[in-house]
């Protein structure tokens, strides 16, 4: 494998490698979001892309250290799923999402404190998309929080 020639170039104190990637890593664009629209979509990508997640983990995992060079590829397929998401949701229920995701942000990301917004945003996905908000590790028999009608513990 060679290597081509390059010049680093600083900005900042920062080191910006301009060296492309090599052709068998699909290109693909940031998902650009921030944290409370991704906190918001969180469990609707978690559905989404659960396959592809796994099998970045498990890249991972078999790499053995490194996982962030020889997985470029798992991860590129991860961040295309989870722009694919944020994609739909925007077109199918950018008013509920919004109305969440602001949420999120004034309340410094507390998912109890928005629940509210919550419900109709989750069911506009549901609705349009097939995509539930399930809760990993949630004890079998028992009601969800975010479905209950009322929580024991609530932020006043």
């Amino acid at each position: 494998m060679s290597t081509s020639p390059r010049e680093p170039q600083f900005h900042h104190a920062v080191l910006i490698d301009t060296t492309p990637l090599p052709d068998s890593i699909p290109k693909v664009e940031e998902v650009g979001a921030t944290s409370a629209p991704l906190l918001s979509a969180s469990y609707f990508i978690g559905a989404r892309c659960k396959d592809y997640n796994e099998d970045y983990m498990l890249c991972k995992h078999e790499a053995k250290g490194r996982g962030p060079v020889d997985c470029l590829r798992e991860g590129r397929k991860v961040t295309r799923c989870a722009s694919s998401v944020l994609e739909d949701i925007n077109k199918y229920c950018l008013k509920e999402f919004r109305a969440h995701w602001e949420c999120l942000d004034q309340a410094n990301h507390k998912l109890f404190s928005c629940r509210a917004e919550e419900k109709p945003y989750n069911k506009c996905v549901f609705n349009n998309l097939k995509l539930e908000k399930v809760i990993p590790d949630t004890p079998k028999g028992e009601v969800p929080v975010h479905l209950k009608e009322s929580p024991i513990w609530r932020h006043k």
